[in-house]
């Protein structure tokens, strides 16, 4: 039975503790970014095309799920173009004044990353206008009668802007951007392959068979495969030898309350609220949002992207709807056979 080996480099158990283990699993040059390989071949030619003519790139926005790479894309950008990367959240730029003092310290030719683009107040949205098309910054100095308007002049820069909820990103906002990029569901060769480098920068031993079930249970998603991986880690160095085989993975992952699908307990139960409560539905979102007791927001943006993926779930006019996979997932009867 072949094994992914571990390597056993004390430079790597270093990094590990000073920079973090997500940093250092994080890809740092584009032959590691496994996967979003017409992403990748866009991005390039953009790149390759910008350094010829000595400019920065076009402003990029990329969308999709949550930990499918988005921000490493952003890193990998800068360091292809040998620039220094700033980063920062919608939430947290509240005012015009917060906008206006990232962009004025911006160096040529910096990339600006935001994450959580959506997020930013629409009301002071405005101020990125004329700094993403014609690299100029308009304050306000002063109040009242004595205020005036002053201009200042920024330097070439890219925005590179991540959103897990385009739709909520406005329109004059999405139009600033030259490139724009929907992130998608990794399939299982890529996310085995992410796992197997994961793997031996974490030093764990793990053969093919636990690779497999790992990797059908990650939801199809990077950041989840790595984070399963983590926590299989710690189980095997607990409660077995640290090596992980097939048992210890399947033991593992019934552990974390994770099954061979990826699902776990709060996408069950969402899935047997329709099932039960809602005689399958369709139940429209604020119903389900309160026999939850979960947001709203974190039904739509969390739970039901990977459910729909799966083919559990639809959402109809009426409502969401459990599919008959689901049904048969959980092994339930409906008008008295199973579906």
């Amino acid at each position: 039975m072949s094994k992914n080996k571990p390597v056993n480099n004390p430079s790597i158990a270093d990094a590990l503790v000073s920079s973090g283990i997500d940093q250092i699993l994080r890809p740092s040059n584009w032959d590691e970014y496994i996967g979003q390989e017409n992403i990748k071949k866009n991005i390039k030619v953009i790149i390759e095309a910008a350094i010829k003519r000595s400019e920065p790139i076009d402003h990029v926005l990329f969308y999709g799920q949550a930990g499918l790479g988005k921000t490493t894309l952003a890193y990998l950008i800068a360091n292809e173009l040998k620039a220094q990367i700033k980063t920062t959240s919608g939430p947290a730029l509240e005012k015009v004044g917060d906008i206006a003092a990232i962009l004025s310290n911006l160096e040529p030719y910096d990339v600006l990353f935001i994450d959580e683009v959506h997020r930013i107040n629409h009301l002071i949205e405005e101020a990125f206008y004329p700094a993403l098309e014609s690299r100029k910054l308009h304050i306000m100095v002063g109040k009242g009668p004595s205020a005036r308007s002053v201009t200042l002049d920024l330097p070439p820069f890219t925005l590179i802007a991540a959103t897990t909820r385009v739709n909520l990103l406005s329109g004059p906002m999405r139009s600033r951007f030259g490139a724009t990029f929907k992130l998608d569901y990794y399939n299982t060769h890529d996310i085995t392959k992410i796992i197997k480098r994961s793997a031996k920068v974490l030093n764990v031993a793990i053969d093919e068979p636990a690779i497999k079930i790992l990797a059908a249970a990650s939801r199809r998603t990077p950041r989840v495969a790595n984070r399963l991986l983590k926590r299989i880690r710690d189980y095997a160095e607990v409660k077995g030898t640290g090596e992980v085989n097939a048992s210890t993975c399947s033991a593992a992952l019934q552990f974390l309350g994770v099954d061979f699908l990826g699902l776990e307990d709060a996408d069950r139960r969402f899935l047997e609220t329709i099932i039960h409560k809602f005689n399958g539905g369709p139940v429209g979102v604020n119903a389900l949002a309160a026999a939850l007791n979960e947001d709203k927001g974190t039904i739509e943006d969390v739970y039901e992207p990977y459910l729909m993926g799966l083919g559990f779930l639809e959402r109809t006019p009426a409502g969401r709807i459990a599919t008959a996979a689901a049904y048969e997932h959980f092994g339930v009867k409906t008008a008295g056979k199973l579906v």
